[in-house]
């Protein structure tokens, strides 16, 4: 297993192909935040508020901020809710997903068609990602509340590839 440090967004997507599964993969930069709702708008909209070439996509709830922080604890959420709209966000140009849980076979399916890869964030950290948040700020369907699209800024940020660009995956799962 290798580890990969990326900065977000990527400049070269190429790199996307190195990392297999069970590769350790840790990000510096922006990673956009969306859930089931923002999920629905991206795909009913067919515009979306950020450029997905180049960028990352998480499936996470935040907790509120505490004083002096940018978030609250910021732990993934379980991926398949997501999993109806994101192979039409994947053919849009979408190929880095962090989230945890198994995805369908149509996620599947996708990612390998267009050479993405899905992440998982370690369950039960959210606490330790909020370390790792250093800005946070809401950049669309702010009357969503928590479930607004949100803009955050990285750094050291932990992943693991559970599903790499050829399709492969580190516990294969039926969906």
């Amino acid at each position: 297993m290798s580890k990969h440090v990326l900065t977000l967004p990527l400049e070269n997507e190429d790199i996307i192909r190195e990392i297999k599964v069970g590769d350790e993969v840790i990000f510096n930069g922006i990673i956009y935040v969306g859930r089931d709702q923002v999920h629905k708008r991206l795909y009913s909209d067919k515009a979306s508020p950020f450029r997905f070439e180049g960028n990352a996509i998480y499936y996470m709830g935040p907790s509120p901020a505490p004083l002096g922080f940018p978030i609250g604890s910021c732990g993934p959420t379980t991926s398949a809710r997501m999993d109806s709209f994101t192979p039409s966000l994947i053919e849009r140009g979408l190929k880095i997903l962090i989230g945890k849980g198994p995805r369908s076979s149509a996620v599947l399916d996708a990612i390998k068609a267009h050479k993405g890869i899905y992440l998982q964030a370690y369950g039960g950290c959210g606490a330790l990602y909020a370390t790792k948040v250093k800005s946070s700020e809401v950049i669309a369907y702010s009357e969503l509340g928590p479930e607004a699209l949100l803009r955050l800024e990285v750094l050291d940020f932990p992943t693991l590839c559970l599903i790499d660009s050829r399709g492969d995956q580190l516990i294969p799962y039926k969906s």
